[in-house]
């Protein structure tokens, strides 16, 4: 399984990033897709996950009604609308991935990505 994350970088208060996430090797239709994200000197927390449809997502309380996840199947690629940015959204995002049920714990997944930075300045 690969999965290569992509969009981060260095964006304003108040701004928005889109960040991306191919995946392959594996049955991507088939797969529950999260975003995770670990700041400096921080444990890595849970920010989304989206159902292999599409149809169902949760949020962590931090990000609601700000980020939006979504899939397209097709692509094999998970996205991470990012908008109203604050400075405590600066981490390293991560994207994960699992075959069964909706899990917000970083030890639930087995799969990860290599992360993007996302610098968000005051």
């Amino acid at each position: 399984v690969r999965l290569v994350e992509s969009g981060g970088g260095l964006v304003q208060a108040g701004g928005s990033l889109r960040l991306s996430c191919a995946a392959s090797g594996l049955t991507f239709s088939t797969h529950i897709m999260a975003w995770f994200r670990q700041a400096a000197g921080k444990e890595r927390e849970f920010v989304a996950v989206i159902n292999w449809s599409g149809g169902v997502a949760r949020y962590a309380d931090s990000v609601k009604g700000r980020f939006t996840i979504s899939r397209d199947n097709a692509k094999n690629t998970v996205y991470l609308e990012m908008n109203s940015l604050r400075f405590e959204d600066t981490a390293v995002y991560y994207c994960a991935a699992r075959n069964v049920s909706f899990k917000e714990a970083p030890d639930e997944y087995n799969d990860w990505g290599q992360g993007t930075q996302v610098t968000v300045s005051t």
